[in-house]
């Protein structure tokens, strides 16, 4: 079995691996959709924004004393980008010490709250809490709302580490599950906000699928990515007991330097509103070529 550091090494290099194999015109397009966008930093140790849009999450992080009711969404109808799933998608395209790891075929895998393990395991993620937001839309078709779409999300715990993978916990399945998008394109997760881990700015990874009955099968996602959060958020949260480590991980990276999101990130910022006694809100509107 890997050891927690060996295992986060391996992130690393997977997610380039898979960065370096991304068609480079898609982000060139990108590029082009958000050309003549302002750039607004946003602020905090170690990171640096790269348009409006990432300003506007900050500015909604800055108000986060707030109480957390409801949220904007933040994104486009532009394609979100396509990223890497990493080494731990626990969706049945990969292994562990014990065989092909797929959490899509268990029961109990749709479901809104992620933060205990299920359908045998018993474990509780520990954290501070986090509600997503999302909101699938036809970035092909004018940002119309999309329903009946389904979403596999899964992240690290607040000790960086991740479910069925992870020196510790390779026993539990949580911070796992899937939901089907309703009428407005909207479905939310009760979890967690994700630690920081070596190498890498804090994320969630997500996989979208045309139908929930499609969505027990990887061979049918339309798409994979990640997205982020502001800075001014990840500095409030980690002040929380129980995020130490994330603290130091998080002082040695940056949006620049993180292989994920150092060619742009406005798409995958997510609004955010919320504190961390409560708890937080995030939204991101996720645009599929529907």
């Amino acid at each position: 079995m890997q050891s927690h550091d060996d295992t986060h090494e391996h992130s690393l290099a997977a997610d380039l691996s898979a960065m370096l194999n991304l068609a480079s015109d898609r982000r060139q397009t990108l590029r082009w959709l958000l050309a003549g966008a302002s750039a607004l930093p946003v602020l905090g140790c170690g990171g640096g924004g790269s348009s409006a849009s990432d300003g506007a999450a900050a500015t909604s992080a800055s108000s986060s004393t707030t109480s957390t009711t409801t949220t904007t969404a933040a994104g486009s109808c532009a394609v979100i980008p396509e990223e890497t799933g990493g080494p731990y998608p626990g969706d049945g395209t990969n292994s562990n010490n014990s065989g092909v790891v797929n959490v899509l075929t268990q029961s109990g895998v749709v479901r809104s709250d992620i933060r205990s393990s299920f359908n045998g395991p018993s474990g509780v993620a520990a954290g501070v809490p986090l509600t997503i937001k999302l909101q699938i839309v036809n970035a092909s078709g004018s940002c119309a709302v999309l329903s009946g779409y389904a979403v596999y999300l899964w992240h690290c715990d607040r000790d960086g580490n991740y479910s069925l993978y992870s020196n510790g916990v390779t026993d539990q399945n949580y911070l796992r599950g899937v939901q089907a998008s309703d009428s407005s394109g909207n479905l939310t997760f009760q979890t967690i906000f994700p630690g920081c881990y070596s190498g890498r700015m804090p994320h969630v990874h997500f996989e979208v699928y045309p139908t929930l009955a499609k969505s027990a099968s990887a061979a049918n996602r339309i798409k994979t990515s990640q997205f982020t959060f502001p800075m001014a958020t990840l500095n409030e949260v980690y002040a929380a007991s129980g995020y130490s480590a994330s603290v130091r991980n998080l002082a040695q990276i940056s949006y620049t330097t993180d292989n994920i999101f150092s060619d742009g990130y406005s798409l995958q910022m997510a609004a955010v509103s919320g504190n961390a006694t409560d708890g937080y809100v995030v939204g991101l509107t996720v645009g599929v070529a529907g």
